[in-house]
Parts: structure tokens; C-alpha cells; sequence
């Protein structure tokens, strides 16, 4: 009985989406923008999340992937299902005032820098963070239309500043403290036999890990989704009841785009940065699967790429400082420095010319 209730309410919430979207030029173009950047999302930065797992030889990049795209499914469905903070921060981040025409042409010219900036970064295999883009986007898109500042909340803000903070120490520290761990408990234990155990136990914190990264990022894009619908007056932007199929058609959609690319971002996270052990990959996963679950809980919109990679550096670091390539570290960190700035005067550029042209 509870699954045809649940059918025939997802089946009439998306019904009335559909019909909302009939003779609704700019919802339909708002709708397929959003989409195309949790395409890209799932393309680029989902990845990240099964690098370890492929690096150390644990499972196949193809089977690696088709379980990335299983799993960032269930994420988004799960986590939003307990806890939609992330998607409310997002929902909440910057103010898109003015005429509902000019706020939804600032949204659209945001989510074209943001598509740009990912596929520009995609084509040079360097994992940028799709969260931190949507973040400093959405900013000055919002900033271009506002003519100033007062458009942004500090407040929410001030959770995007934290999260990146605590996810990069939590999973840093995690990272080396893991794998000490680990190599204390099995120390004693046959080379082939826990080679073997860690592979298995690899895939399993894999599978968390593109889980996660669905519940975080998936939030993340339908607190924008959320926003484009509360601009055209689909919804009020004091309500933020999340729909089950909107759930499904965010996490359907990174799951597609995840199985379509990500051997690039892969090879960058996994193979080219620090060479891994199975054991320091399954250590890795599980530091950078903490901060990820700490930052979902207290509604921190960070980047599961910068999380995954500052636990890949500390995982290594345990080993030898000398086992990670810093070069390689240093220029994904001053590709994340230059996200937030270069993101946010792309969406803002673009916001100009879409409001000047539009």
C-alpha cells in the first residue's frame, strides 16, 4: 500500500512539473542548464571518488565507474531523504533580486560559466571542485545583477569557508592517522592475505565514498534547482519541500554522467599525485568519507574532490613526505585557489552580457 501512495504522489508532483513546464520558455531553458551541470558534475568530479580504487588495482576503471554511478544515485536519494541542509545552504546562499526575468537570466548565465569552467578543466584532466564553481558562480551572477555585495549572506557563507576548512584538515590528518593505524592492527598479518582483505574492503569504502559524493553535490544542485523553480514562481522561496522525483531526475542524471568520462580525473587523483598501497587507499577513503559525513550532518557544501585528494596526500605522507608528488599537489591546490575567484568573474561576466543581450 505505502509504494502505490508513493508512486502516485511522485506521479502527480512531477505531472504538475511537467505541465508547469508547458509554454514556460524560461523554466524549460533554466531546467535543461541545471541538468547539463549535473551532467558535468557527474562527468568530472564524480570520479574523484573511485580514483584510490582503480589506482591501487582494486577494481577496473569501467566496473569502478558503473558502481561511482549505483552509488552517487543512492547518495543523493539517501542523504537528502535524512538531512536536506546542504541543499538549503545552497537554496539560501546569495539573493537573486530584481524583476523574476532578470533573476532567472543571472541563474542561467551562471550555470553557463559553470559548465564552461568544468569542461575547460576537464579537457586538462585537472580536478577542479564543480561545488566550489557552483558556489563562486552563483555569487557573481548574483553580484552582476545586484550591482554590489549586499545580494550575498554572510552567513551562509560562512558554512562554505568552514567546510572547506574542516574537510581539508579531517581528511588530511585522517588520512596519515589511518593508515599508522592500520599498519599497527596488521602489522602482524600475511602480506597476500591482507592485500587481498584490503582489496575487498576498497571497494566496499569506494562505493561510501561515490555515495557521499551523491549526497553532497546532488544537495548541492537541487538547492539550485530549487532556487531556478522559486524564480518563476513554481514554488515559494520560503518552502523547501524537496519532491522524491526531483531527487531521482538529479541523481539519474550524475549517474549518466559519470558513466560517460572520468579516466583523466582518475589518472590525476590516483595514479599521477601519490602511488598507493591497497591498505593507504581503503585508509584514504575512510578519512575523506568522515569529513564528508561531518560536513553533511552540520550542512557544509564542501568539494568531495578536495576532501578525497587532501586524504589521498595524507594517506601518502604517512609512508614518506617524498612519496607524494607536490608538484602534482600544488597545482590541483592552485587550481582550487583560482576556482573561487575566476568562477565567480566568469558568472559574473556572463551574467553582464546575458542581461545586456537577453
Amino acid at each position: 500500500m505505502w509504494n502505490g501512495f508513493l508512486y502516485w504522489g511522485v506521479r502527480m508532483a512531477l505531472a504538475q512539473f511537467i505541465s508547469s513546464l508547458q509554454g514556460n520558455l524560461p523554466l524549460c531553458i533554466t531546467v535543461i542548464l541545471i541538468l547539463s551541470v549535473v551532467f558535468v558534475n557527474g562527468w568530472t568530479d564524480a570520479p574523484n571518488a573511485i580514483a584510490t580504487c582503480v589506482a591501487t588495482k582494486s577494481m577496473g576503471v569501467g566496473q569502478a565507474i558503473a558502481m561511482a554511478a549505483v552509488c552517487n544515485f543512492f547518495g543523493v536519494l539517501v542523504m537528502t531523504a535524512v538531512t536536506p541542509t546542504v541543499a538549503q545552504t545552497v537554496f539560501m546562499l546569495v539573493n537573486f533580486n530584481g524583476t523574476a526575468r532578470f533573476a532567472l537570466i543571472a541563474l542561467c548565465a551562471a550555470m553557463v560559466a559553470i559548465v564552461l569552467w568544468a569542461v575547460a578543466a576537464w579537457a586538462f584532466g585537472i580536478p577542479t571542485s564543480e561545488s566550489h564553481a557552483l558556489i563562486a558562480g552563483l555569487t557573481g551572477a548574483a553580484i552582476a545583477l545586484e550591482g554590489g555585495f549586499s545580494c550575498v549572506n554572510i552567513s551562509q557563507w560562512k558554512k562554505v569557508i568552514y567546510g572547506l576548512i574542516i574537510s581539508s584538515l579531517i581528511g588530511a590528518a585522517g588520512g596519515f592517522f589511518a593508515v599508522k593505524t592500520v599498519e599497527k592492527v596488521f602489522v602482524k598479518m600475511d602480506y597476500k592475505k591482507s592485500d587481498e582483505m584490503f582489496r575487498h574492503f576498497q571497494i566496499f569504502t569506494a562505493g561510501i565514498m561515490a555515495a557521499l559524493h551523491g549526497a553532497q553535490d546532488g544537495q548541492k544542485f537541487i538547492g539550485v534547482f530549487m532556487l531556478g523553480v522559486s524564480l518563476v514562481g513554481g514554488s515559494s522561496k520560503n518552502s523547501f519541500d524537496i519532491p522524491l522525483w526531483l531527487m531521482l531526475l538529479c541523481s539519474v542524471t550524475m549517474a549518466l554522467g559519470t558513466c560517460v568520462g572520468g579516466r583523466k580525473i582518475i589518472k590525476s587523483v590516483g595514479m599521477d599525485m601519490v602511488k598507493l598501497e591497497k591498505y593507504r587507499g581503503f585508509s584514504a577513503d575512510i578519512a575523506a568519507a568522515a569529513a564528508l559525513v561531518v560536513s553533511c550532518v552540520f550542512g557544509l557544501p564542501v568539494s568531495t574532490t578536495h576532501t578525497k585528494t587532501f586524504a589521498v596526500i595524507g594517506a601518502g605522507a604517512a609512508k614518506n613526505l617524498k612519496n607524494v608528488n607536490w608538484k602534482v599537489a600544488v597545482e590541483m591546490c592552485l587550481a582550487w585557489v583560482l576556482t573561487f575567484p575566476g568562477c565567480a568573474v566568469a558568472g559574473w561576466i556572463t551574467a553582464l552580457i546575458f542581461l545586456r543581450v537577453m
